[in-house]
């Protein structure tokens, strides 16, 4: 997008409009939006009396809620959906389960040229709007960012400053991060429910959907000729001597490997040629850390294989999970955190030498969470687009990089790189 563009989107009546503001996550981003000063804010959902009872809900806690806009529209009504996403500079989606209602709010952003991101954790989702919409978004100069939540900014800006740290003070590229989940404390929304069951449903029937999650570099911009350095999400359990605990399989490993190794194919392999990036639980202690791995590893298969073996079976497990609109309770999300450790070993090395670790606090999926889509959606609506990346479906780390990571570090999400 040319600096006209950029100038005359500037003019448009919002800086940030949460798409699916009713929600369980969108009513905490809209909370933590309206409590910025000068933002101009507007909610959309589809139904006006929902979104009119929420402002006033959190108006009661955050008084700048009051002056958010209200905005209708229907993900099935091309034409309503227009009308927002042209008078906002940012949407900040929040409506899941994504590969179900999802992608017509992408295309109209595009259309309207309006940056976008959201906090989805599936796969197929990002690949189907990859396929449909990178390249009329990157002629369009149109940022479309998911993944900006817990999936998946600690890993993808954990990484990205990593390498960068490996870059200018070392000298020398990343060979490898292994990357470990070494704390957290959270809940469980109706929403992440609903898009795991929901991701499980179209898996056990679609092909091209199994193809895409059983790749390692499912989301790659050019699978043809990728590094291919990776295998599948490690699944047994395995001592690291150098984190000093055995890996356990992390559920979010999932996507959270695949937006790395995008990241780094869109920066021309910045992060090293022949990179490697795995994800992973750690459990401490020779004996009682392997018996938890041990444990973990086998719960893991055998709920994949349950809830893998028929939708009655998913059917009976949703409906004693949380549903719609159900989540973490405020003093729950409050009393949340996570650690994450990123271990980097330079280019020719065998051992790590680096060190990143990136802490949050508050409930990872939900406190954390809007605070990093806040953030996002505030960086893309104020922020210089970073140069090459101007366009296109993009992660995190490309499209807002050392930007976004100084912004989250003024809110309570840390990241810092130490030498081993």
């Amino acid at each position: 997008m040319s600096t006209e563009d950029r100038t005359d989107r500037a003019g448009r009546p919002f800086d940030v409009v949460v798409w699916g503001a009713t929600g369980f996550t969108g009513r905490l981003v809209t909370e933590y939006l309206a409590g910025k000063e000068g933002v101009r804010l507007a909610m959309a959902g589809r139904s006006h009396a929902k979104l009119t009872a929420v402002r006033s809900e959190i108006a009661a806690r955050v008084p700048g809620a009051a002056r958010a806009e209200l905005l209708v529209g229907d993900a099935t009504d091309a034409a309503s959906l227009g009308a927002i996403t042209s008078q906002a500079r940012v949407v900040c989606a929040t409506v899941g389960p994504f590969a179900q209602h999802g992608e017509p709010i992408v295309a109209a952003c595009v259309q309207s040229r309006t940056d976008y991101c959201d906090i989805t954790g599936e796969p197929h989702f990002i690949r189907r709007i990859i396929d449909a919409h990178h390249e009329s978004a990157r002629a369009a100069g149109v940022r479309l960012v998911p993944t900006c939540g817990f999936d998946s900014i600690p890993s993808d800006l954990g990484t990205f400053v990593l390498a960068e740290h490996a870059l200018t003070r070392a000298g020398r590229p990343l060979g490898e991060v292994r990357a470990y989940v070494t704390a957290a404390k959270g809940g469980m929304s109706g929403g992440t429910v609903a898009s795991m069951l929901q991701l499980l449903d179209v898996a056990a029937t679609d092909r091209s959907v199994r193809r895409v999650l059983g790749d390692p570099y499912g989301l790659s911009p050019d699978r043809a000729n990728d590094l291919n350095t990776d295998g599948s999400d490690p699944l047994a359990p395995r001592w690291d001597e150098d984190a000093g605990g055995w890996a356990a399989p992390w559920i979010m490993a999932a996507i959270n490997t695949r937006v790395v190794r995008r990241s780094n194919a869109l920066f021309g392999h910045r992060y090293g040629k022949g990179f490697r990036y795995t994800e992973s639980l750690l459990r401490r202690g020779r004996v009682a850390g392997g018996i938890q791995a041990g444990l973990m590893s086998a719960g893991m298969g055998a709920a994949i294989a349950l809830l893998s073996a028929s939708p009655a079976v998913r059917r009976f497990a949703g409906s004693k999970l949380p549903s719609s609109g159900q989540g973490p309770s405020r003093a729950e999300r409050e009393a949340g955190f996570f650690k994450l450790r990123l271990y980097g070993v330079l280019e020719g090395d065998a051992r790590p030498s680096l060190l990143a670790r990136v802490d949050g606090k508050g409930d990872p999926g939900y406190a954390a969470t809007a605070r990093m889509l806040g953030e996002s959606a505030l960086c893309l609506a104020s922020d210089e687009p970073q140069p090459g990346f101007e366009g296109g479906v993009l992660t995190p780390a490309t499209a807002l990089g050392m930007r976004l990571v100084d912004r989250l570090s003024q809110q309570d999400i840390s990241f810092e790189v130490t030498s081993l």
